[in-house]
C-alpha cells in the first residue's frame, strides 16, 4: 500500500465532500498494472466507468503481507506517479483458480473482448509480477477478483 501526503489529503477531501466520518479507514492506494504504459489506460477505463473490477494474485497479498480487500473497503486509485484520481469501493471479492475464470467474470475488468485475450494479458502480468515478488504463475493459482464501484468523483 502506498499512502503519501497527497493521497491522504485526497482521501480526507473525499470524506469531507461526501459527509463520511473523518476516521473512516483507507484500505489502500494503488495504480493498476506494473508500469506506466498499462497504469494510465487502466486508470482512464476506471474514470470512464468501464473498468469495474480487478484481478490480483492471492500470492501477492500473502508475500506482501497485505490484507485481502473486503466489501465496503475504500481505495484511492492513482496514476503511475502516485497522484490520486478517484476513490473506489469494493463491492464483492471472489477467490478462484485462474483456470476457472470465465468471460462473464473477467469482462467486468473492462479490458478485453474475449476470455482468451484476458488470459494472455493476465498470464503476462502474473508472470512478471511473480518474477518481481517471488511466486510462479500457474493455471490453478488463486486469483482474488475484486468488483468495485467508482464513488468519487462521480463518473
Amino acid at each position: 500500500m502506498r499512502c503519501d501526503t497527497s493521497v491522504e489529503d485526497y482521501f480526507r477531501a473525499f470524506l469531507l465532500d461526501t459527509g463520511r466520518p473523518e476516521d473512516l479507514p483507507l484500505y489502500s492506494s494503488f495504480f493498476f498494472g506494473l508500469d506506466e504504459f498499462v497504469a494510465q489506460p487502466l486508470l482512464q477505463l476506471v474514470l470512464a466507468g468501464k473498468k469495474r473490477a480487478t484481478a490480483s494474485s492471492l500470492f501477492a497479498f500473502l508475500i506482501q503481507q497485505e490484507a485481502l480487500p473486503r466489501p465496503g473497503d475504500l481505495s484511492v486509485i492513482t496514476d503511475f506517479a502516485g497522484r490520486p484520481h478517484c476513490v473506489i469501493q469494493t463491492t464483492r471479492v471472489t477467490i478462484l483458480p485462474f483456470s476457472a475464470m470465465t468471460y462473464d467474470i473477467c469482462r467486468r475488468e473492462g479490458e478485453d473482448d474475449t476470455l482468451e485475450s484476458w488470459q494472455r494479458g493476465h498470464v503476462r502480468f502474473f508472470t512478471a509480477e511473480g518474477d518481481q515478488l517471488g511466486y510462479a504463475f500457474h493455471w490453478d493459482m488463486p486469483v482474488v477478483f475484486e468488483d468495485f464501484d467508482l464513488i468519487w468523483p462521480q463518473p
